[in-house]
């Protein structure tokens, strides 16, 4: 199995009212949250931007399917923005007070988002994660979030991450490693950049 890179257009139409809605609220929490709790490994990504590439990848029929996962959903902006979009949206993020705020930003707008505690390694692959060096934030340890999806990894169409830099390597190489074959890899680098990488078989990529 590899990955290859995607080639695609962020859509950039004004957003939906409903998307606006739930950003303008989403942004207002944050900025409250971020006074009163301070989460350091927690910073915000571009949330317009990365819903004009959900909306690319709804547009396009890039994904297999219409199960998405984030792994570390923060507060879950995007979580819920991949619902509006009728994902089937989940999150897994190991800070359990941005847990409790991303339920809550899914209930006030009647969102049908999961979002469960724990660390978006999969079980068995901590070895794996070890050996690619020492991380800022990332960390193997916390509830096995899977359990309580009753997923694996292998069943999401679409995984998205905003991985800091030392950790880029190993988000793509876990995804390489346990994700199904055609599911999509979405991830924001900061700035107006995004990435969008699929994995293929070794027969499909000589094709």
């Amino acid at each position: 199995m590899a990955l290859r890179d995607v080639t695609f257009t962020p859509a950039d139409p004004p957003l939906p009212a409903g998307a606006a809605r739930l950003i303008r609220t989403a942004d207002a929490r944050i900025e409250r949250f971020q006074t009163e709790c301070r989460v350091p490994a927690f910073v915000p990504c571009d949330y317009a931007a990365a819903f004009g590439v959900l909306q690319a990848i709804t547009g396009g029929a890039l994904a297999r399917g219409q199960r998405f996962c984030e792994w570390g959903s923060g507060f879950g902006v995007v979580v819920c923005l991949a619902a509006l979009l009728e994902f089937d949206a989940c999150g897994i993020e190991i800070e359990a007070g941005l847990v409790e705020e991303a339920r809550r930003l899914a209930d006030d707008f009647d969102l049908p988002a999961e979002f469960v505690h724990g660390s978006f390694v999969p079980r068995g692959a901590e070895d794996r994660v070890h050996k690619g060096g020492t991380y800022s934030w990332l960390t193997t340890e916390g509830d096995y979030a899977y359990d309580d999806l009753d997923l694996d990894v292998s069943d999401f169409d679409v995984i998205f991450a905003y991985p800091w830099p030392d950790e880029e390597a190993v988000v793509c190489d876990l995804f390489e490693r346990y994700a199904g074959d055609g599911a999509l890899l979405a991830t924001y680098h900061g700035g107006a950049e995004f990435r969008l990488k699929r994995k293929v078989s070794a027969k499909k990529r000589r094709r």
